[in-house]
């Protein structure tokens, strides 16, 4: 018997019930008939053709066999009815995708830098509030372009730490700065090198001496060990992400921005930098003209280049840490910032004496304006 599915258009939205009791009307059929046939409860079959139980794959199948048509039919006409069911979403969802896309949302608003909205409107508004930029089709920017030391353009995650970190900024109380006085700051950090609990005086003296300083935990996959900007020309800021928890790293990372501050850069765009220590960092040549200046000014800062010579060709092979040890005692720095150095000019691999290494971060950060781990300060 032909179908009576070729009579009916197909397009329109209806319960796959209305189709069943047509065919079951096309052949004088009950419903009680159909149970019968297919072996279901009555019950069962009034409440699919009343569209209150929906076809399965398995009732497709015998539908199929019953009216001599597919399964797929009968499990298309299925989903199309559950489908039109569904209030649409007009353009949220892909707003709201496009908002993902662009930036790390969940995390953002996990740290507080923008608060949750069920209401795709209002989370754009806030995205752009944060960014400064009238929609998001515009491309976040500062004052001036910020200059990364690795190749590449900034990522927008990347953007959003630098962002929060010019917020923060100004909430920072520091003194009057000066050449005069960032000499005098590093005349004061010089004794600081060798105790791991005086990390806790360094914001207080950096601000003594003019300049701001935060920590801003790095957000996923940003790679972003510090940065240097001013909030004008006699008011420079260093904010740090503490990557890599250790005290190399730490000492090393100021004394890199630090070096960026004296050579005022970063005054007219922020100077990023990234994957800056560590096994990851970028090689010392491949690094542009300025990088480069900065990092040497860290190395003289932290180890005097002639001292750390005649170390490494004193001892040379045998790095014990009873030797690091003396030389860092000699010198007045903390052990684990001779074996940073010694790693940092690949003289010993990253894996030796890493238990030299001591962390700072829940020491450095209860006396800095510190984002992250838990804190979120308020604005």
């Amino acid at each position: 018997m032909e179908t009576t599915m070729n009579n009916r258009r197909v397009a329109e939205v209806f319960p796959p019930g209305e189709f069943i009791q047509e065919e079951l009307d096309a052949r004088g059929w009950t419903q009680v008939d159909l149970a019968e046939i297919i072996g279901r409860d009555t019950v069962q079959i009034n409440r699919i053709i009343q569209g209150k139980q929906a076809v399965t794959p398995e009732t497709a199948r015998q539908l199929a066999d019953v009216f001599g048509t597919t399964a797929e039919l009968w499990m298309n006409l299925e989903s199309t009815y559950r489908l039109s069911l569904v209030k649409p979403t007009g353009d949220a969802v892909a707003r709201r995708a496009k908002l993902y896309d662009l930036y790390p949302v969940r995390e953002m608003i996990k740290r507080g830098w923008i608060e949750a909205s069920e209401n795709i409107e209002v989370l754009e508004k806030r995205f752009c509030d944060f960014f400064e930029i009238p929609s998001l089709d515009e491309t976040p920017r500062l004052a001036h372009a910020a200059k990364k030391s690795t190749p590449g353009e900034l990522t927008h995650a990347q953007k959003a730490w630098l962002f929060r970190a010019r917020q923060l900024a100004p909430a920072v109380s520091a003194g009057l700065y000066s050449e005069t006085t960032l000499k005098a700051c590093l005349e004061r950090l010089s004794v600081m090198r060798a105790n791991l609990e005086d990390v806790r005086q360094v914001p207080r003296v950096l601000a003594d001496h003019g300049i701001r300083f935060l920590v801003i935990e790095a957000l996923p996959s940003t790679k972003i060990d510090g940065v240097c900007f001013w909030l004008n020309r006699s008011s420079p800021v260093i904010a740090l992400s503490i990557r890599h928890d250790r005290i190399d790293s730490f000492w090393f990372t100021l004394g890199h921005e630090l070096g960026h501050a004296m050579m005022r850069d970063g005054l007219q765009e922020p100077t990023v930098d990234t994957e800056l220590v560590g096994e990851d960092a970028q090689a010392f040549a491949e690094k542009p003209e300025v990088e480069r200046e900065a990092d040497n000014f860290a190395c003289e800062f932290l180890v005097k280049k002639d001292e750390l010579d005649k170390f490494i060709a004193r001892v040379r092979p045998f790095y014990y840490k009873q030797k690091i040890a003396l030389f860092a005692n000699r010198i007045n720095v903390h052990p684990g910032i001779v074996v940073g150095q010694l790693q940092h000019r690949k003289v010993i691999p990253f894996s030796h004496n890493r238990e030299m290494l001591e962390k700072v971060q829940k020491i450095v950060t209860p006396s800095a304006l510190t984002d992250g781990w838990g804190n979120t300060p308020s604005m």
